[in-house]
């Protein structure tokens, strides 16, 4: 019969004709028959099993065999011995180099007919042996699930004892080293479903031996810390740790972390490893595992590790979230990563660029999936905003990005914040700031933020870059007796020839700090800055001498050049007078008192008050005019009658008879007048409105404020009565009055703080107006100037007007704006953009007394802007200064430096202190400033080189990873076409599916 069956088989017949005759054979097969024909039967379909070389002769050689387990179980039993078995298992079957692939399912369909025969013990007992034999040889993915396949449905196969153990290590070493070589797509899922049936015997063994847990997972952690393995280990081992019960999860990360033989390379390279296990499609519980295991690395302080980790991985991991199939767990490790990396902007700061193309992918994919990511995505880059605010130039385009998805309040951004931070102590993190590879493009440097110490970071930047000011520090001489003065000088001279990033003002910290203020908690900018101008002026006043380094000019008189001499550095630099008067109602007799300020404070009017109304005419009204159509005028200081026309007759020692408008210089369309001064002032209302009326023309909308609205607010009558009644010496009683201020000497650097924190009775806690406040680049201020200084100027032809008591407009140039960014003076961040506001004279141009300026548009444009936030300094530009709060709300204007422009003086010794600024040129340190400074340079180097050498250890044990950002380029060439397999439309073409697991 065996001879029928194999010439039927061999026969050139149709397959149907052939089947017919098959038929018959097995039907013959089932009768009664000697034990000779039976075993010829056996070896004929043996071989047309095992060495068949089509599939239809395979199928016929496994019918057959399986009709003579039933209906010749005795001749069958004697057949499938474990000799033969064991011959199989280690020989092979058929001719030497064509061994068959065919052996494992071969045993696992004979082993269903002798599993009561008396020796099925032996078998198993033989296979127990020879599995583990055949998994430390290492096989792949396809042996490996036929593996799988005989355990799982026999058992009693599997190894025991400690052999067991050791097969589930072997197996696991088996799947570190799948490889998927082909890119199709059966081949893939192929290969996915072998993965799933080798991890799901592994589950089975653990299941009922949960002793094997935990050598398996050792063994698996092994494979994925070593940094010996030429080849990484497969991303397939992700199927295993899905399996491993979470109960377990808290003792074997705390195991591991607190394993003092694993060194922080393995852990790194172990982390790293599994961070990328991300990619797999199947797993599941995978992104807990990662984060449980970056939750133990932060509880043991092991922060080198997930610096370095996270910032090698993120990207990748964001990419993940292009695909549907693992975007999950992606999202779930991105959500950790992100929110747990809170002491620098860097890890965020590499996912800016491709936030965009993301976001644009995912509402076009518009699934459930997508759309529940997107909202998930959004909450996490707005807690990104709050924590690392101050870089509005980055993250316009982001906000663009996400702008129509919805916005988690404050509460529940510092939620978020507050549950995922590595460690609550911030000091525990200090060794890390800043992370910087180089100095910034710009060639300015940073400040190190010691902990909420933004507030003084931002304000002596802008102190720094207020350049006069500058200048006379780093000229002090060495013996000035003035330590905090000294210090800053030190501070500054370190920000101008350091070689560091950024440097630590942790010294000047601690001497200029307010003995009121918390340590480590934030504060208000402009109260640091009253506080140190304040300790630097007493200081120089009490007698601590200072060298002057600035030249007195000959045209001074005697006094005055007395009076300038007596003055502090913080007075030249900062110092102005205002004088105040109050005129009694009753019997218009005026009081007045001349105060010095280092800064104006100014104020918002009342919500109900409409400062361009035309019932709030304010005593010195305001306009903007655009500098880059801002012709210089014939004469810069202009003294003035005042378009302001008394409602009352003036009487004796009654205010001045003629103030000047402020003005502020905004932006204008081309074609308007440039200098509304020339304009003929018809009375209070008229002059008024026509004057506001060019303001409005500024960009900004109609309803929003102005830094021109808030000065006309604080420069404007107040009326005092009703409780407020003012006690008039003359009449010996309360009266009603009115109290007006008057600049009476300007500033060379004019500072105005914006009152945005006001007190709150019914939360009992300060608040902060939000309100939009637009900026001039350039602002004119009117001084009151007396007779004799009137005179001078008008008999050196800077003035107009005749001699007399009158205003004189004064320019000032902006050149620094502190931001806060948040929502309380006692919360959020400070950064400041600035720009070196210097006297622009054309080269070779005589100084014959002041210099003549550049023109406006020179000013205004041709100097750069930077922006200063902690360690960071970049490249910015005047539109981004204001439009910071049109994008980002809470970050709004707070603290203003503007620089009086040469030749606008009102006083003459203001003209020889410009002057003087000229003749000093560069400052000369003094030897130690320049020792320290050299010394640290070279111990910079020296530390970037033993930086660089340690680092490139680490980095070196990072596991390569494939090249993650193709997944953007992918997408990007595949918003063209309209096919289904682009990761966004959640397909899954061959290529990308690829490229995604492996």
């Amino acid at each position: 019969m065996d001879k029928i069956l194999e010439a039927v088989v061999m026969s050139s017949y149709p397959n149907n004709v052939k089947q017919g005759l098959v038929r018959r054979v097995i039907e013959a097969s089932k009768q009664p028959m000697d034990s000779e024909q039976c075993w010829s039967m056996l070896e004929l379909c043996t071989k047309l099993y095992l060495v068949g070389d089509t599939k239809y002769k395979r199928e016929i050689g496994k019918e057959v065999l399986e009709v003579y387990g039933h209906y010749h179980p005795e001749e069958f039993e004697e057949f499938f011995n474990v000799r033969f078995l064991l011959s199989l298992l280690q020989e092979g079957y058929g001719p030497l180099g064509k061994r068959s692939h065919y052996v494992l399912d071969y045993i696992q369909l004979g082993l269903q007919f002798v599993l009561e025969s008396p020796s099925a013990n032996s078998i198993f007992s033989l296979l127990r042996i020879e599995v583990l034999r055949k998994v430390c040889e290492r096989p792949g993915p396809k042996q490996c699930a036929k593996i799988s396949k005989l355990l799982s449905q026999h058992p009693q196969c599997i190894p025991t004892g400690k052999h067991q153990v050791l097969f589930c290590q072997q197996l696991i070493r088996c799947i570190g080293q799948f490889q998927c070589v082909s890119e199709g797509e059966e081949d893939i899922m192929e290969f996915l479903e072998h993965v799933n049936k080798v991890s799901g015997l592994l589950q089975r063994i653990w299941r009922t031996q949960t002793s094997a847990i935990l050598p398996s997972l050792k063994e698996l952690f092994t494979i994925i810390s070593s940094t010996e393995e030429q080849e990484a280990p497969s991303n397939a081992l992700a199927s295993v740790v899905q399996f491993v019960p979470l109960e377990l999860m808290d003792g074997v990360i705390r195991n591991l972390t607190n394993d003092d033989s694993i060194s922080d390379v393995q852990m790194m390279m172990a982390i790293g490893r599994m961070i990328d296990w991300v990619s797999w499609p199947l797993g599941k519980n995978i992104d807990k595992w990662i984060i449980a295991l970056l939750k133990g690395l932060a509880a043991v302080k092991k922060f080198s590790i997930l610096i370095e980790v996270t910032l090698s991985k993120i990207e990748k991991v964001f990419s993940k979230l292009l695909y549907p199939i693992v975007r999950e767990g992606a999202l779930s490790v991105l959500q950790y990563m992100l929110l747990s990396f809170q002491h620098s902007h860097e890890a965020f700061h590499l996912l800016l660029p491709h936030i965009p193309r993301l976001v644009a992918s995912l509402k076009k994919e518009d699934s459930n999936s997508a759309t529940s990511s997107l909202e998930q995505l959004a909450e996490l880059i707005h807690c990104m905003f709050f924590r690392f605010s101050g870089f509005p130039d980055l993250y316009e385009p982001v906000l663009e990005a996400i702008k129509a998805l919805p916005i988690p309040n404050e509460d529940r951004i510092k939620h978020l914040l507050g549950q995922n931070a590595w460690t609550s102590q911030k000091n525990e993190l200090a060794c890390f700031y800043p992370r910087l590879a180089s100095k910034s493009e710009t060639g300015k440097i940073g400040l190190i933020n010691l902990g909420n110490t933004c507030y003084m970071n931002s304000i002596i930047q802008s102190l720094f870059m207020a350049s006069d000011f500058r200048h006379s520090v780093l000229n002090l001489t060495e013996g000035n007796s003035q330590p905090l003065m000294t210090k800053l000088q030190w501070l500054f001279a370190f920000l101008e020839h350091s070689q560091r990033p950024a440097i630590s003002p942790e010294s000047f910290l601690s001497a200029s700090w307010p003995p009121w203020f918390t340590p480590g908690a934030q504060q208000d900018c402009s109260e640091y800055l009253k506080y140190l101008l304040d300790r630097l002026h007493e200081e120089e006043k009490t007698g601590k001498r200072i060298y002057q380094k600035l030249k007195e000019s000959s045209l001074m008189s005697q006094a005055v050049e007395h009076h300038y001499l007596n003055k502090t550095l913080i007075e030249k630099m900062f110092g102005g007078k205002m004088m105040t008067k109050i005129r009694c109602l009753k019997c218009l007799n005026v009081s007045s008192r001349e105060e010095a300020f280092t800064d104006l404070s100014l104020a918002f009017p009342p919500p109900d008050r409409h400062i361009h109304g035309p019932g709030s005419a304010s005593v010195l009204p305001v306009e903007e005019i655009g500098p880059q159509f801002i012709e210089p005028p014939e004469n810069p200081n202009q003294v003035m009658g005042s378009p302001w026309v008394r409602r009352k007759p003036p009487v004796s020692g009654d205010l001045p008879a003629q103030p000047v408008p402020v003005e502020t210089l905004g932006f204008q369309e081309a074609g308007e007048p440039s200098d509304p001064l020339s304009r003929d002032a018809v009375g209070a209302e008229s002059t008024k409105d026509t004057i506001l009326a060019s303001g409005e023309q500024a960009s900004a909308p109609k309803d929003s404020r102005s830094v021109p609205d808030l000065i006309n607010y604080f420069l404007s009558p107040e009326r005092l009565t009703a409780e407020n009644k003012y006690h008039c010496e003359k009449c010996a009683s309360l009266q009603d009055a009115e109290k007006v201020a008057e600049l009476t000497e300007g500033p060379h650097y004019l500072i105005l703080t914006l009152l945005r924190f006001s007190f709150d009775p019914r939360t009992m806690k300060r608040k902060k107006i939000l309100d939009n406040v637009s900026i001039p680049v350039v602002l004119k201020l009117p001084v009151l100037v007396s007779s004799e200084e009137n005179e001078a100027v008008w008999r050196h032809g800077k003035g107009r007007g005749g001699p007399g008591s009158s205003f004189v407009s004064v320019v000032y140039d902006l050149c620094s704006v502190v931001v806060h960014s948040g929502i309380s003076s006692e919360s959020g961040h400070y950064y400041c953009y600035s720009r070196e506001c210097t006297d622009a004279v054309p080269h070779g141009q005589p100084r014959d007394g002041a210099p003549k300026p550049a023109s406006d548009k020179q000013l205004d444009f041709a100097i750069q802007w930077y922006l200063f936030n902690d360690t960071r300094v970049s490249f910015s530009s005047f539109e981004s200064v204001s439009n910071v709060t049109s994008f980002f709300p809470k970050d709004t204007a707070y603290v203003l430096f503007y620089r009086q422009r040469p030749g606008t003086q009102s006083c003459p010794l203001h003209e020889a202190a410009a002057e003087a600024s000229h003749l000093h040129g560069e400052p000369s340190l003094n030897k130690d400033l320049m020792e320290a400074i050299s010394k640290d340079n070279i111990l910079y180097l020296q530390e970037q080189e033993k930086e660089a050498r340690n680092r490139a250890a680490y980095i070196s044990a990072l596991p390569k990873s494939p090249l993650w950002w193709r997944d953007f380029d992918r997408d990007k060439d595949d918003d063209s076409s309209s096919g289904g397999c682009s990761p966004a439309a959640g397909g899954g073409g061959s290529g990308s599916f690829h490229g995604l697991v492996f």
